[in-house]
């Protein structure tokens, strides 16, 4: 389908319009007047076939369908219509000549003037005619009357023709401001996308928070110089939450002192911001509370602040600022929002790939402690019992032949140290894997290995527990195994009890364990304080696991009064009703 212009489709609508007027007033003049407009079957036939026209031109004006083509074919039975008109209304003393501007005022709105001036001539040169057949003129006096109508017809036609190219061309003109400001609107939003696409590849090219930033704050300048030229260098400034207060994180166009400002960020445009959770412009950047604290914001003469926020959560703020007092415009601050939101995705990508590093680095450092753990047990265990052993062998060599007696009796003792070497390997490998905790669960698992931490000492192990397993999964009771082995362990190796007490039991929804002992006890706070400078990490330990599991951890001990260590996990699921 061919579709006009809008503004050559406004010109067509206007003018199907005018001509129903010019009908219409056809007929009034007809009916008031019958006999001066000569109101025959004529003139009632010509109105039929304008108003027929007319319709059929706005049924295609509706359907949006009108061809170029079509407006000179209008052009044409306008002309005709108009000599018709006067034809059988009259000649020289027709009321219907009106109706002759109508194809003069047609021409020059749509063609320009020196089509309007032919079609007046045209219809001029047909009227004069028509009228001196008509009258039968062969004198000037005669003629008198057709040539000032023909001259008002000229000088209508160079009238409407001349306002006729001012409206076309204020028409043209509008239609291209129009496209214009949609072609700019267009490429602004295209050029938009096309920096987001490449801040987005640019950001996913790196899992480095302080990357990601600076690379936010590069594309930022390049997507506001692809939507203008920028006047001047501008300044901008990444500031994230520290402890208390915002600090400076990227930034471009600050001194190193600047780099090195905090900022409460509770006034000016940047607690606006913050309080709001919407991009906020300041008129004046250098009067701000808190932005004039930087040196190099002094000098703006516009800036706005988009907050940094994922959800709920805050992480901070980006200042833009320019010397230029009409830098941010909507499309640019839309832009900048843009980047900002893209860059607070790369920032947490960032920050969980930072926070899994850190885990990973954890878990090294912790299998790292467990084989330094096993490689001590196995050393101050059975390396050293099976030591021993050798060394008694060969004292048993020497006393085969001096002493029997004596040699029997200290084979006796290297099998009862054999033996209990034996049991300590097998704590051992029971400890690095419980199949019973896998086959019977958290109490079968700590039952056995307290029995077998009892064969190998003088310690007194006292289990108290609840029906606790059906109330934790496989996952946690693991977890829990490990925890309670460690606390164990380190009454045991360090604390010298008497008695150790295990008890295990369900309260308030929650997974309860005890592990107390009435061995040396020691300072809790001292010995935390300075943890890091020790070997071991067995604390942290049992810190780390508890809270993997959703747990607390309390650790109760004094120099000489013993040890309590207290943890509790909340359950996954309620407690089934007994």
């Amino acid at each position: 389908m061919n579709h006009p212009p809008r503004s050559r489709f406004q010109v067509d609508w206007l003018l199907s319009n005018l001509r129903w007027l010019l009908l219409l007033a056809v007929a009034i003049v007809a009916y008031i007047n019958p006999e001066q407009a000569g109101a025959t079957s004529s003139l009632l036939g010509l109105l039929l076939v304008g108003a027929v026209y007319n319709l059929g031109l706005l049924l295609l004006l509706a359907f949006r369908f009108f061809p170029r083509s079509l407006a000179s074919i209008s052009l044409l039975v306008d002309s005709f219509l108009a000599v018709a008109f006067l034809s059988v209304s009259g000649g020289e003393e027709s009321p219907l000549l009106f109706f002759g501007l109508f194809p003069v005022i047609t021409a020059a709105l749509r063609f320009g003037w020196t089509v309007s001036v032919v079609t007046t001539s045209a219809i001029v040169i047909a009227y004069a005619y028509i009228t001196s057949q008509q009258v039968g003129a062969d004198s000037f006096s005669e003629l008198f009357p057709i040539t000032i109508n023909a001259l008002l017809l000229l000088l209508a036609a160079l009238t409407s023709g001349l306002v006729g190219s001012r409206v076309t061309g204020l028409a043209d003109k509008e239609m291209r401001d129009e496209e214009e400001t949609e072609l700019s609107r267009l490429r602004a939003v295209r050029e938009r996308a096309r920096a987001i696409y490449e801040m987005a590849s640019m950001l996913s090219a790196t899992l480095n928070y302080e990357r990601v930033l600076d690379a936010m704050l590069d594309v930022s300048v390049l997507g506001l110089d692809e939507l203008g030229p920028l006047a001047e260098q501008m300044v901008s400034i990444v500031l994230l939450f520290g402890e208390s207060n915002l600090f400076v994180t990227a930034s471009r166009g600050l001194s190193r002192a600047d780099q090195n400002r905090h900022l409460p960020g509770k006034e000016g445009v940047i607690g606006k911001a913050l309080s709001t959770a919407e991009p906020t412009l300041s008129a004046e950047p250098g009067r701000d509370p808190e932005l004039s604290q930087f040196i190099g914001c002094q000098h703006l003469r516009s800036a706005v602040v988009v907050p940094l926020r994922a959800g709920f959560e805050f992480f901070g703020v980006v200042v833009f600022g320019s010397p230029a007092t009409d830098t941010f415009s909507h499309d640019r601050i839309e832009l900048l929002v843009a980047i900002c939101n893209q860059a607070i995705i790369a920032l947490q990508n960032a920050q969980l790939y930072q926070d899994l590093v850190a885990e990973k680095e954890r878990i090294v450092e912790v299998e790292e402690d467990e084989r330094k753990k096993l490689a001590r047990s196995l050393h101050d265990g059975p390396t050293q019992s099976i030591a021993a052993i050798a060394m008694r062998l060969n004292y048993v060599q020497m006393l085969l032949d001096r002493d029997p007696k004596q040699a029997n009796e200290e084979l006796a003792k290297i099998e009862d140290l054999a033996r209990r070497t034996t049991k300590e390997i097998r704590q051992m490998l029971f400890t690095l894997r419980p199949l019973i905790l896998e086959t019977q669960g958290l109490t079968a698992a700590l039952k056995q290995y307290i029995q077998k931490l009892g064969e190998t000492d003088d310690i007194a192990y006292h289990l108290q527990a609840q029906p606790v397993d059906d109330y934790l999964d496989t996952e946690s009771q693991g977890g829990l195994f490990y925890i309670m082995e460690e606390a164990i362990n380190n009454a045991h190796k360090h604390a010298q009890p008497t008695n150790v007490w295990v008890r295990l039991g369900i309260r308030d929804e929650s997974f309860v364990a005890q592990i107390e002992d009435d061995g040396a006890g020691f300072d809790v706070a001292g010995v935390q304080a300075r943890y890091d400078e020790r070997g071991s990490l067995g604390m942290i330990n049992l810190h780390e696991r508890t809270e993997l599991l959703g747990g607390q951890i309390r650790i109760e001990s004094a120099p000489g009064r013993g040890t309590r260590i207290t943890i509790r996990v909340p359950l996954k699921e309620k407690a089934p009703h007994a």
